[in-house]
């Protein structure tokens, strides 16, 4: 099958995972994919796959949204025109293009399927103002115009349903993780921090991710010397954190690390994983910690409060994060019997669910049904 993925190379982002692994394993399953993104001089990380790329002229590019170009729609289109692939599949990024997909594809008689990443908050909860509510506003009439869209959970297909998007058209295909590359192995890092014990945040350091309530969590259960938290991750909000939280409370700060094989051998040497976001869509970084076999606490926002029910990790409330902290890091601290059994449930819990092989299989049979639902481009047809 030849497919069009649209999508983000930089700056580093989940949707950015997403788009890598998606395509590296619909490589590894003998599909075409062109690889069609706003082009960043940057150097990208060595792990991408190698495809046909197709570079889009930009104005603006952050983690949040891109402003392309005026040019960019008819590169856009003329690629497409171009590559005449069976199905296009566009992971959405905030991007003007987005909007006028459908009717670039529509006018090509090309499927278009959506991945829809956009957080959001708990059960019963509102979503939360600003980016994140006016992102579903926006998008809920333009999704309509995809032949599907995919989302990562169930409570996230019911929200755009109440916005008017029909549910048949929503699947819902949750974040998968390659259980090989994560899971348990030996690792050097608790030697290299001195740490008996090992906590560990991964993501951006920013409000909706909630940092703060598990720094100041830390620092009031006066933990011992020889544990440690590593903050994993940039963000606006460092520069105003980090003065306040160091190496005397045993927080260490260690930036944004592109090398994989440094995250992997982090998550394989700590104990705990902690994600106590007040919005999220499906974490890959709670997914990998699982896989690697980490006891995780997060918090009941998107999908990820779903992902560790009943025993596969300890959900946590967003109204209340530090003070159940300040109950459950002394907890797990003092008690390594307990974090290996929940780190071996939470495993179990992703290679039953959560398999970047069961993601690429059920999107690989949204894409036969929704060509089988469509009529061949006369191209194909000759």
């Amino acid at each position: 099958m030849r497919i069009a993925w649209i999508g983000k190379k930089s700056p580093f982002c989940g949707n950015v995972t997403y788009s890598r692994e998606i395509t590296n394993a619909l490589l590894d399953r003998g599909h075409e994919v062109s690889f069609l993104h706003f082009a960043q001089e940057e150097s990208e990380p060595d792990n991408w796959p190698k495809f046909q790329e197709v570079p889009l002229p930009f104005i603006y590019k952050s983690q949040v949204y891109t402003i392309p170009t005026f040019k960019a729609t008819k590169v856009l289109t003329d690629s497409l025109r171009e590559i005449k692939p069976d199905i296009v599949h566009a992971s959405l990024t905030l991007s003007p293009l987005d909007f006028i997909l459908p009717e670039i594809c529509e006018q090509l008689n090309l499927p278009l399927i959506a991945t829809f990443h956009t957080p959001f908050a708990g059960k019963g909860a509102k979503l939360i103002s600003g980016t994140q509510l006016l992102a579903y506003q926006l998008y809920a009439p333009f999704l309509v115009n995809y032949d599907r869209v995919i989302v990562f959970s169930q409570i996230q297909r019911e929200l755009l349903a109440r916005m008017g998007v029909r549910e048949e058209n929503v699947a819902v295909i949750p974040n998968g993780v390659d259980t090989t590359k994560y899971s348990p192995g030996p690792s050097q890092i608790k030697a290299e921090f001195q740490a008996e014990r090992l906590f560990v945040y991964q993501g951006r350091i920013a409000p909706e991710k909630n940092v703060e309530p598990l720094l100041r969590a830390w620092k009031q259960s006066a933990m011992e010397i020889d544990s440690k938290l590593l903050i994993v991750g940039d963000g606006p909000l460092k520069p105003s954190l980090q003065p306040f939280y160091g190496a005397d409370e045993g927080i260490i700060w260690l930036g944004f690390i592109a090398d994989e094989n440094r995250r992997i051998e982090i998550l394989r040497g700590a104990d705990v994983f902690i994600l106590p976001s007040l919005v999220e869509g499906l974490s890959l970084s709670l997914l990998e910690a699982m896989a690697s076999g980490l006891a995780c606490l997060a918090t009941d926002v998107g999908a990820d409060g779903e992902v560790l029910e009943k025993g596969a990790g300890v959900v946590l409330n967003t109204k209340t994060v530090r003070s159940q902290l300040r109950t459950l890091l002394p907890l797990f601290q003092d008690h390594p019997e307990l974090t290996t059994v929940l780190g071996q449930k939470a495993r179990k819990r992703v290679l039953e669910r959560y398999t970047l092989s069961n993601n690429i299989t059920h999107l690989e049979q949204l894409y036969r049904e929704v060509l089988l639902q469509r009529p061949l481009p006369l191209s194909h047809r000759l």
